[in-house]
């Protein structure tokens, strides 16, 4: 986590080739009092040069693969995958379907290009694009095919004989023989064109035909295809039909549909338009990369090679651009190399008129595509901090309450989040005062929680969410009902406008948990620190004749817990560059789970015990239960849930930083030495962020219970008598 706030904002928006330079070259040597944020929808990327290769089984899926979470990790970049839906070049915003606008002060966008629409129903279409999910979405393609009665043979069809469409079917025919040699194929490749790979040389054509031909592919040129019915019949532009089982698109480039809500200049495809130096024309702030950019007045093919050239400019201009010094012009080679993978371990080589189809060519490109992908796996953490040092003669930060967040900054934020209205309110944020005042309910009583972490991940959006779940489930955990929220933020040092976007995106975060709750913030205090640290007090209604606790555990109870483990050591290793894009996913979404239906049901079946796991661990928050109960209690190791890639973790050494305290109660831990060193066993003392519902109660309640409950939810174990030695944990 950065201590400071940045002076500038770069942004990346898609993390292709050109972007990924950036990124690489940030790992080795970040600008000073600058921070660099990765947008993305998916927290992986993937090599479109590797993917035909992995499609015939010449590669393993993760070696085609980048994962971004673990690369901006090592590179101390930050990471937001979300959804961008506009672009604001006057305020310098890039706009999200779900989190506030983010401020830049270059962005660079790179989000690459897509096959051209596909005429008609397209429920028989696979595109190729994104290129993150095409062989998951091939395979499940193929199964449904195979669910089918007919046993007569499977018609594909690749549409666009281009380079992308010939490596493709290429490769299909070599994944077919592999994965489904029992079955019958028939693969054809289509184009409008008048032949395969137009834009290369005589020569290299020559070779595709003759590869095709030997593979028994059938090439159709010279088709138009007017429409697709979702019985699988091609409509031709001359009244002619084509059956088919499978239509894989991937035709020629068209530009991405964000773009659409982009303001910015566009050339007849839909690209943005830019300058020699990649800066837009219509925002000098904006640069436009690889696919999705069309230099002005250059021919160039949509190529990844350009893209991958384009890199180094890229960078130089970034640093200049924020430097106000002269732009460097990127100019494009007039010829390149280029191989095309057939998927029998040759590949077509074409440079300067020169074409050759062999095995050499193969492992040439074998080894330039591994060469390359080993500077974008390489996870390292980098040592160097993002961030310059303060300038000698800055004045140092006052404590107390000078250490407090200008007024203005405060004002501002909190007259545009769009807080959550409330008639129990009688004085908040709508009339701010030195106290909150709430109506109180004459039939209950007041439950009040205090909780607040520091910050694990430089998101404050992310940060808000999570803090405000986290600090809900105590409430939830009593059956409580939550009435009014207080935040409590230390904002980092830093520009005041970079303070208040982060204040903004902690309160909108916050909300975002907040609002389907009921709960508005009414209140709370900001200062301004070396570390973000980010919590609510929650103030509730109580009924006590409602109200679930610790001590109400009883012998025959079952226990279940209602979210996986796993935050603690997957956070830790998130912060080493050790956590997997999937496994982030998983977390992130675990985290933001929120336990207010698994409380109102579980009051609804009449449970009595409860409580929330989290910073001392499953066994630290069960053993409190079965102190306060004066009961016993046995688990299975075997039926924890657990999140993805956290006994991956364990087996590496990782551990959160309080799981040596949390373990302190293995006094009252019962288990032979053969569980104790089961990585599940280490995971009973991994402290939980925003962590599941611990419950306790009758077989019959349960039973209900967990007929509503998410299937994460787990019966873990059950409640015994305390004996001689007193309340303890036996886990086998």
């Amino acid at each position: 986590m950065n201590e400071e706030l940045p002076q500038y904002e770069i942004v990346l928006l898609g993390i292709g080739h050109t972007n990924a330079h950036v990124l690489r070259m940030w790992r080795m040597n970040p600008l000073p009092g600058t921070r660099l944020t990765c947008v993305s929808n998916f927290g992986a990327a993937t090599y479109s040069g590797m993917l035909p290769g992995t499609l015939a089984g010449l590669y393993q899926p993760d070696e085609m693969r980048i994962d971004l979470v673990r690369l901006c990790s090592a590179a101390g970049a930050r990471l937001i995958l979300d959804e961008v839906t506009g672009l604001d070049t006057g305020q310098q915003e890039l706009h999200f379907a779900s989190r506030p606008p983010m401020p830049f002060d270059a962005l660079s966008i790179g989000v690459g290009s897509r096959p051209m629409e596909v005429p008609g129903d397209d429920k028989r279409v696979l595109p190729i694009k994104p290129m993150q999910t095409f062989l998951t979405r091939l395979d499940k393609r193929f199964s449904q095919l195979f669910g089918e009665q007919s046993d007569s043979p499977k018609k594909v069809v690749v549409v666009g004989a281009g380079a992308g469409g010939f490596e493709i079917i290429s490769c299909l025919d070599r994944h077919l023989q592999r994965a489904y040699p029992s079955r019958d194929f028939e693969l054809s490749l289509l184009d409008r064109g008048n032949e395969v790979l137009s834009s290369m040389p005589t020569r290299t054509q020559s070779l595709a035909r003759r590869h095709l031909r030997g593979r028994g592919i059938e090439v159709l040129l010279d088709l138009q295809i007017t429409q697709i019915d979702r019985r699988g019949r091609i409509q031709l532009s001359g009244g002619d039909e084509l059956d088919c089982d499978l239509v894989i698109w991937a035709t020629s480039a068209r530009a991405p549909g964000v773009l659409d809500n982009f303001d910015l200049p566009k050339d007849n495809h839909g690209f943005l338009l830019t300058k020699p130096t990649l800066q837009s024309v219509g925002a000098s702030s904006v640069f436009a990369v690889g696919d999705c950019g069309t230099v002005e007045a250059e021919a160039v093919p949509k190529a990844g090679v350009h893209a991958v050239r384009q890199g180094p400019v890229l960078w130089e201009n970034l640093r200049l651009y924020l430097n106000r010094d002269s732009l460097r012009e990127w100019r494009p080679q007039q010829s390149f190399l280029t191989l095309l993978n057939t998927g029998d371990e040759r590949a077509i080589l074409t440079y300067k008129g020169f074409s050759v189809h062999a095995g050499w060519c193969w492992r040439l490109k074998d080894w330039i595509d591994r060469r390359f992908m080993a500077k974008y796996q390489d996870y390292q953490p980098r040592m160097s901090s993002i961030m310059s040092p303060s300038p000698p003669d800055e004045a140092m930060h006052c404590g107390g309450c000078g250490s407090k967040v200008p007024a203005n900054i405060l004002s501002r934020v909190l007259s545009e989040i769009e807080n959550v209205e409330s008639g129990r309110v009688v004085l908040g944020l709508n009339e701010p005062d030195d106290v909150a005042v709430i109506e109180h309910a004459s039939s209950a009583q007041t439950a009040v929680t205090t909780d607040f972490f520091t910050a694990f991940v430089d998101d404050p959006f992310l940060l808000g969410q999570v803090a405000a779940e986290n600090a809900l489930s105590d409430l939830y955990a009593s059956a409580s009902e939550p009435q009014a929220a207080l935040a409590m933020v230390t904002v980092p040092h830093g520009p005041a406008l970079r303070q208040e976007q982060f204040l903004r995106e902690v309160l909108e975060g916050a909300l975002q948990a907040l609002r389907p709750a009921g709960v508005p913030i009414v209140g709370g205090h900001t200062i301004a620190g070396a570390q973000a640290t980010v919590g609510f007090t929650l103030l509730g209604d109580s009924d006590p004749q409602r109200r679930t606790r610790k001590a109400g555990l009883r012998v025959g109870d079952q226990l279940v817990l209602t979210k996986p483990l796993g935050t603690g050591i997957l956070l830790a290793a998130h912060s080493q560059a050790l956590c997997e894009a999937d496994w982030w996913e998983a977390v992130v979404a675990s985290m933001l789970q929120t336990n207010r239906e698994t409380s109102r049901t579980a009051q609804e079946v009449g449970v009595q015990a409860m409580t929330d796991v989290t910073g001392f661990g499953l066994a630290g928050h069960l053993c409190e239960m079965l102190v306060a109960s004066g009961v016993s209690a046995e688990i299975s190791l075997e039926s924890l849930p657990v999140l993805p890639g956290a006994e991956d973790l364990v087996e590496q050494g990782i551990e959160s930083t309080l799981a040596p305290g949390n373990r302190e109660i293995e006094q009252r831990i019962r288990a032979a030495d053969a569980v104790r060193r089961f990585s599940k066993y280490q995971l009973l003392f991994d402290p939980q962020t925003s962590g599941g519902i611990l419950i306790g109660g009758a077989k019959e309640q349960l039973a209900s219970l967990m007929e509503q409950l998410s299937d994460s939810a787990k019966v873990i174990g059950q409640v015994c008598e305390a004996l001689g030695e007193g309340p303890v944990l036996r886990v086998h």
